[in-house]
């Protein structure tokens, strides 16, 4: 009887502590809401169910899977999108320009194309310590193949890359079409019109006091192809990428970067597009018959067979200015802000006072088109230019390498017959060195020691009571003095 008794004991604290492990087993995690129990059971039926080669190494991956066949059926299906990143949206931009149309003819892309051999710029660009990437450059040159189709342009080249705090811009020189240039013209008849109603509505009111000041002439503008760039010259602005990003500066700029933009182009063309002496020629035009005017037109020579790269690299002379100057006014041509619109058609007599007038303001002048860059001024103690060839190892395959210091980015390079510029910088001009306070000057000696300025010792008690007694002394024998004299002056 003791024997069953203890069996049926031992028999009942198994099951006491198998459901208490049971228990331990079935309850719910805080985390993921699931129990031991029911992993085990499905993981178990798992193992039976595929009875995998080794099972005891991949049990772990199964533990896994069980885990995220159960997360998968608690998600919803109504999940949040992925956010595009930067690289996907750029990417889906360029892919138009990898696309070909089906319909093209083959027979077409053997025709002569307005685009230059950017696969060749760039690698002699490459020669010359310039590189995009050549990436960046197959990219740029399918851009540049969209552009020229889709607006018909008869010439089209890479002008460069300006750099920015945000992003940057690819710039590209086209000439436009014939006919073209002329669409854009501005009249102010309409404001003048409403100025005159102000002046008569004023003129039937009580008369006010005149002002004396006479703004500045208002510049006008030239042809489509030119700049006003006088603001621009005295302010140094970094681009942030964005057309539309306003410009805050002093003087203040009268525009966005968008224009500012043109106006740096403009005049990093005007200092920095160069060519061999002898690819360009100046023009024929007719009723030009006075030798005085200057050109602004020049064409290719077609007897130009080109100079060593050795020559181009040891002598500004060989290489010369294909842009025009632009001149203090922000124009290529002076025009002289004295004379009206409507004074030049007056009498003669008229026009004879006017003559006489001192204050005649003298034309400016500019360097004429195709002035050799040996000519041009050094600023701030610095050679305007820097050549080198691009190897000395193999100089019988190098190019001749042209840096600008005034505008740096801005690179020319010549072989043969062919030659290129480019620009690839922030768009701002060298400025000199920044501004360096000066060394404070060296501390001052101490003033030397010696007998006039030595410090004395105080005296001593006993000195101080002598000299006491002197001074009273003295003093009594200057009393006794004066005492006699005003005696004897008494008995006179």
């Amino acid at each position: 009887m003791d024997a069953s008794n203890e069996t049926q004991d031992r028999r009942q604290q198994r099951m006491q502590l198998a459901a208490s492990f049971k228990a331990f087993l079935l309850k719910n995690s805080t985390e993921s809401n699931l129990n031991l129990y029911d992993h085990l059971t499905q993981l178990l039926m798992k193992v039976m169910a595929e009875h995998p080669h080794n099972a005891v190494d991949v049990i772990e991956d199964m533990s896994r899977d069980v885990k995220r066949g159960l997360f998968q059926d608690m998600q919803s299906t109504l999940r949040d999108l992925p956010q595009t990143t930067a690289a996907e949206l750029l990417a889906e931009q360029q892919c138009l320009l990898f696309s070909r149309p089906e319909d093209r003819d083959q027979e077409e892309e053997l025709v002569e194309t307005p685009l230059p051999n950017v696969s060749e710029i760039g690698f002699n660009l490459e020669q010359a310590g310039v590189s995009l990437g050549r990436e960046e450059m197959q990219r740029i040159f399918l851009a540049l193949k969209q552009l020229v189709e889709s607006q018909a342009l008869p010439r089209c080249r890479l002008w460069g890359k300006i750099l920015g705090t945000e992003s940057s811009y690819i710039v590209a020189e086209a000439e436009c079409r014939e006919g073209e240039e002329d669409g854009e013209q501005s009249t102010d008849e309409a404001p003048e019109d409403e100025d005159r109603e102000a002046e008569t509505q004023e003129s039937e009111m009580d008369p006010l006091p005149e002002s004396t000041y006479k703004p500045p002439p208002v510049v006008p503008k030239e042809t489509t192809g030119t700049e006003q760039i006088i603001v621009a010259r005295q302010i140094r602005k970094f681009f942030t990428g964005r057309l539309d990003t306003p410009i805050v500066s002093y003087p203040p700029f009268p525009g966005n970067e968008a224009n500012y933009l043109r106006a740096q182009i403009a005049r990093i063309s005007a200092s920095t597009q160069v060519s061999p002496q002898g690819f360009y020629q100046a023009g024929e035009e007719e009723g030009d018959e006075e030798d005085e005017v200057p050109r602004d037109s020049y064409e290719v020579n077609p007897d130009f067979e080109g100079i060593p790269v050795t020559e181009m690299v040891e002598s500004l002379s060989f290489w010369v200015h294909h842009v025009q100057h632009i001149l203090q006014q922000g124009r290529c041509t002076w025009m002289n802000l004295t004379v009206k619109p409507g004074e030049e058609s007056n009498e003669e007599g008229e026009a004879d006072e006017k003559e006489e007038e001192p204050d005649e303001p003298e034309p400016e002048v500019g360097p004429p088109l195709l002035t050799p860059l040996s000519q041009d001024a050094e600023m701030f103690n610095s050679p305007p230019w820097s050549s080198k060839l691009s190897s000395t190892l193999t100089s019988q395959h190098a190019v001749a390498v042209l840096r600008s210091n005034l505008w740096p980015g801005a690179y020319a390079y010549t072989c043969g017959k062919k030659f290129e510029n480019i620009y690839v910088g922030w768009g701002v001009k060298y400025a000199g060195e920044g501004y360096i306070p000066p060394v404070p000057p060296l501390p001052q000696k101490e003033y030397p020691s010696g007998a006039d300025i030595t410090e004395t010792l105080d005296p001593t008690l006993e000195e101080e009571q002598v000299l006491q007694e002197a001074l009273e002394e003295q003093q009594a024998a200057q009393e006794e003095m004066e005492e006699a004299e005003e005696e004897e002056e008494d008995d006179d």
